[in-house]
C-alpha cells in the first residue's frame, strides 16, 4: 500500500469514527431500556394526575335543569288535567318502571352496564380527542356517565368537563348502586316533545303511565333518546323514521342476546306507532281554580311550599270528569247563557260558585269557581264574603235537636213544634231588641217549624236561635263545618239569618255532615299526593262525629219538606229523594241553594259583584228578572247538574233514623184535633199540633204531581188536603225514604 492509499484509509477510518462518536450519543438516549423508561414515566405522571384530578374533584349538588320538574294534575281516573312548572319533567321511582322497560333502555345504550366500572375509558378518550380536534359531539359514554352529565354537569363540550365526567362516574359507581342510577338516567334524559322523563315521555308519545308501556314503546323511547327531534314518527321524515325502526330493532335484538328477552316473543313484536303530539294542559277555564285549591289543601297538610313549588309531584284530585262537565254545562244553560251585559248592565255583575261533594268520602266531586282563573281571579266556590242567608236556618234546628232544646215554656222543640210566625214579631228572651220581617213581609200566624222551614220564615228562626241559645247555635255550626272566624259571625240574634260570610264550599260541607248522618265531612279536593316515593299523609275528609245521628236525619228529614212543599220545588226530581234549602239575603246580593241526594251534596251561591271592582252589588233584574231568589237560578242550576251527575244511577232513598220531619208519615190523628196556637207551644208530635193549612198556605196543586207531595209534606190538619190517609199509607214512609223507627220514651 503506497502513501497515498495510507492516507486515505486512515481519513475514512477517523470520518467513520467521527459518525460512529456522534451517532452513539444520540442512540443511547433511545435504547429499548429508555424507552420503556419513558413510557413507564409518562404512565406514572398521568396516574398522578388522576389521582389529584380524583382527589380534587367532588361530586357535586345536582344542576338546577336536571332538579326543574312540572307539577302534574290529574282527575280522579288518572287523566292529566293540567302540568304547571317550566319543564314538562315527572320523575317516577325505578319500582314504577317495568323491569322489560328498564332493560330497553341498557339494551340500548349500554348493555355490559350491570357489569362496568362506570365508565368507558376508550370512549371517553375518543370523545376528548375529538373534543380538542372540535369535532363536535361524540358518543360512546356509559349509562353512568351520561347520568353524570344530565344531573350534575352542563351539556358543553369541553375537554374539563370531559374529564370532570370521568372523575365523577368512577365515584358515583362507587357511591351509588345501578339501579340508583338507572333510575337517575331514565328520569333526566330528554325524549323530544317537550318531555324530560320517561313519565312524561310515555304520556307525550302514548298517552299513558310508565307503569303501563309494553316492551315495544319502551324500546321506541329508548330508541329515541339518540336523536329525539329526528326520531320523533310524528315529525321524522323517511330517513328518520328508517333510523328509529332500525335502532328500535336493535334495542330488542340485544335484549335477545342478553336473555331479557324470549326469541319467541321478539320474532312476533310490531313497531308501536306513537300518537300525535297534543299541547300540554294549561290553567284556562277551572282548571286554575282546582290547582290553586289543591296546592292550599298540601300546604295546610304539611308540604313545605318551597319543595312543592321546585316540581316533581303528581297530584290526583276528586275532581269527576263527568261530574265537572255537568256543573259546568248547569251554569251555562240556566244562567250564562241568558246573560246579556250590554244589554243589561247588572248581568255584569252577577257570579257563581257551586262545589259538589260525595257525602261518604268527602271528596269534592265537582266544582265552579266563576268564568276561569284567569279571567276571574276570585275563585267564587271558595270565597266567604257572602251571607249565606237561610240555608244557616237547618243549623238552628240542628242545634235544637243536638241540644234538647225548648222553646220560652219549655216544650221540647221538633218538627212540629208550633210558632208564631208573624213578620216583624219581636224575639222573646233575647237581651237585643230584635225583630225581623219575613220575606215580602208576609205573615203566616201559628206556624209549625216543618212548614216554617218550607217557608223560610225569619221570625220563626230567629225566635228559635234565641229559644236555644246563641252560643250553641254557633257551636253547632262551627261543628257542622262553618267557619269560626267567619265575618259577621257574631253571637247576635241576627245570625238567624245567615248575616255571616260562607262559601259553597263550607255550605257543602255543612249539608255533607247532615247527609253523612251528622258524621263531618271536610270537603277536599286531592285525592292523593306524591313525588318519587314520598307521599304526604293527607286528613281523613269524613272524620268523627259533629252532631248525633237523629239530629242530622231529623234536618233531613225536615229539609225534604222544602223541596216537596217549600221554596226548593224547582229541584224536585221524580222518585229521587231529595233534601235540601234556599237562601236569599235581604238585600239581594247572595242566593243559595244547597242541597242533597244520599249520594250527592251541592251548592251553589250566587253573588253580586261589581265586575272590576269587588264591591257587593244587588243581583235584582239579573237575566231581566225581578228579585233572584235561592229558588230561581241556583236551584234551577242545581236541578240540571244533579239530574245529569246522577243519570244512569238507581234513585236512591234517605236511610234515616227519626220519627219527624216531612220524610216520616205522620202516625193517625187522635180523637181531639184541638191546636194551640201558642208561639212557642208543642204539645205533642201530632199532626194536631201543626198549623192548619189556613195559617201557612205553602201547599200548592202543582205539589201534587211530585212523588210524594202527599205523604212527604208537612203535617197538616185532619181532614186538610195534604194530610194522607193513615189507613192506605205504608209503614216504610212515602217514596225516597227508609225509615228506622225510634224506640219511644
Amino acid at each position: 500500500m503506497g502513501r497515498a492509499e495510507e492516507r486515505r484509509a486512515r481519513q475514512k477510518g477517523a470520518r467513520r469514527a467521527k459518525r460512529a462518536a456522534k451517532s452513539g450519543g444520540i442512540r443511547r438516549f433511545f435504547t429499548w431500556k429508555w424507552v420503556l423508561g419513558y413510557v413507564l414515566g409518562f404512565c406514572a405522571l398521568l396516574i398522578g394526575a388522576f389521582f389529584v384530578l380524583y382527589l380534587w374533584v367532588d361530586v357535586p349538588p345536582a344542576n338546577a335543569a336536571a332538579k326543574a320538574e312540572a307539577n302534574i294534575y290529574k282527575y280522579s281516573d288518572g287523566t292529566i288535567m293540567a302540568k304547571t312548572g317550566d319543564v314538562n319533567r315527572e320523575s317516577v321511582p325505578l319500582s314504577k318502571i317495568p323491569k322489560e322497560v328498564q332493560h330497553t333502555f341498557v339494551a340500548a345504550e349500554n348493555k355490559d352496564f350491570y357489569g362496568d366500572s362506570g365508565v368507558s375509558f376508550t370512549g371517553t378518550a375518543r370523545g376528548l380527542i375529538n373534543t380538542a380536534l372540535g369535532r363536535g359531539k361524540q358518543g360512546g359514554s356509559t349509562i353512568t356517565q351520561q347520568y353524570v352529565k344530565n344531573y350534575y354537569l352542563s351539556q358543553e363540550q369541553t375537554v374539563s368537563r370531559k374529564l370532570k365526567e370521568l372523575v365523577i362516574s368512577l365515584k358515583v359507581d362507587q357511591q351509588k348502586s345501578k339501579d340508583y342510577i338507572l333510575a337517575g338516567y331514565i328520569n333526566t334524559s330528554y325524549y323530544g316533545r317537550g318531555a324530560y322523563g320517561v313519565q312524561a315521555a310515555a304520556r307525550a308519545y302514548y298517552d299513558k303511565d310508565v307503569e303501563d308501556l309494553s316492551v315495544e314503546q319502551g324500546a321506541y323511547l329508548a330508541s329515541v333518546l339518540q336523536a329525539p327531534s329526528q326520531y320523533d314518527w310524528a315529525a321524522a321524515g323517511p330517513k328518520g323514521k328508517k333510523l328509529v325502526k332500525a335502532r328500535w330493532n336493535y334495542v330488542l335484538d340485544n335484549m335477545v342476546e342478553k336473555d331479557w328477552l324470549p326469541k319467541s316473543e321478539r320474532e312476533g313484536m310490531k313497531f308501536p306507532v306513537p300518537k300525535e303530539p297534543s299541547p300540554i294542559p294549561g290553567l284556562d277555564g277551572q282548571t286554575g281554580y282546582f290547582v290553586e285549591e289543591a296546592k292550599k289543601e298540601l300546604y295546610k297538610a304539611g308540604v313545605n311550599e318551597n319543595e312543592f313549588e321546585a316540581g316533581g309531584w303528581t297530584v290526583t284530585l276528586n275532581i269527576d270528569r263527568k261530574k265537572q262537565k255537568a256543573l259546568e254545562k248547569a251554569v251555562r244553560t240556566e244562567l250564562t247563557d241568558k246573560l246579556d251585559p250590554k244589554k243589561r248592565k247588572v248581568d255584569g255583575d252577577a257570579q257563581v260558585g257551586a262545589v259538589s261533594v260525595d257525602p261518604k268520602s268527602g271528596g269534592i266531586v265537582a266544582m265552579y269557581g266563576g268564568a276561569g282563573a284567569t279571567e276571574h281571579y276570585w275563585n267564587n266556590a271558595t270565597r266567604s264574603d257572602y251571607q249565606p242567608a237561610s240555608t244557616f236556618k237547618p243549623l238552628i234546628l240542628a242545634a235544637g235537636l243536638e241540644n234538647g232544646s225548648t222553646t220560652q215554656d219549655g216544650t221540647p222543640i221538633t218538627a212540629s213544634t208550633v210558632y208564631d210566625g208573624t213578620s216583624k214579631r219581636p224575639v222573646k228572651g233575647s237581651l237585643t231588641g230584635f225583630a225581623p220581617p219575613n220575606e215580602d213581609n208576609k205573615s203566616y200566624g201559628p206556624i209549625s217549624v216543618q212548614k216554617a222551614m218550607n217557608n223560610s220564615v225569619n221570625s220563626v228562626f230567629a225566635q228559635m236561635a234565641v229559644d236555644v241559645g246563641l252560643d250553641k247555635v254557633k257551636g253547632t255550626a262551627i261543628d257542622l263545618g262553618m267557619s269560626k272566624d267567619a265575618g259577621g259571625f257574631d253571637v247576635r240574634p241576627a245570625m238567624s239569618l245567615g248575616v255571616m260570610g260562607a262559601s259553597p264550599k263550607d255550605m257543602a260541607g255543612v249539608y255533607a255532615t247532615l247527609d253523612n248522618h251528622g258524621k263531618k265531612v271536610t270537603p277536599a279536593i286531592v285525592k292523593s299526593a306524591e313525588k318519587g316515593d314520598e307521599r304526604p299523609q293527607l286528613p281523613d275528609a269524613t272524620n268523627g262525629q259533629a252532631i248525633s245521628r237523629g239530629a242530622a236525619d231529623s234536618v233531613t228529614s225536615v229539609l225534604t219538606g222544602v223541596v216537596d212543599d217549600g221554596t226548593g220545588q224547582a229541584v224536585r226530581q221524580q222518585g229521587q229523594a231529595v233534601a235540601g234549602k234556599t237562601g236569599t239575603s235581604d238585600d239581594n246580593k247572595s242566593a243559595w241553594f244547597s242541597g242533597y241526594t244520599p249520594d250527592l251534596v251541592t251548592s251553589v251561591g250566587m253573588f253580586g259583584e261589581l265586575k272590576g271592582v269587588g264591591k257587593q252589588v244587588s243581583l235584582k233584574g239579573t237575566a231581566g228578572g225581578g228579585r233572584v231568589n235561592g229558588g230561581g237560578f241556583p236551584a234551577q242550576i242545581w236541578a240540571a247538574y244533579t239530574k245529569t251527575a246522577l243519570n244512569g244511577q238507581k234513585a236512591s232513598k234517605f236511610d234515616l233514623d227519626t220519627d219527624m220531619g216531612a220524610a216520616v208519615k205522620p202516625p193517625a190523628p187522635p180523637s181531639s184535633s184541638a191546636t194551640s196556637h201558642s208561639p212557642t207551644s208543642s204539645p205533642s208530635s201530632s199532626p194536631s199540633n201543626s198549623a192548619s193549612p189556613s195559617s201557612s198556605p205553602s201547599s200548592s196543586p202543582s205539589d201534587s204531581g211530585s212523588p210524594s207531595a202527599t205523604s212527604s209534606g208537612s203535617p197538616s190538619a185532619p181532614g186538610s188536603p195534604s194530610a194522607p190517609d193513615p189507613s192506605t199509607s205504608s209503614s216504610d214512609g212515602p217514596p225516597g225514604h227508609q225509615r228506622r223507627n225510634k224506640p219511644q220514651p
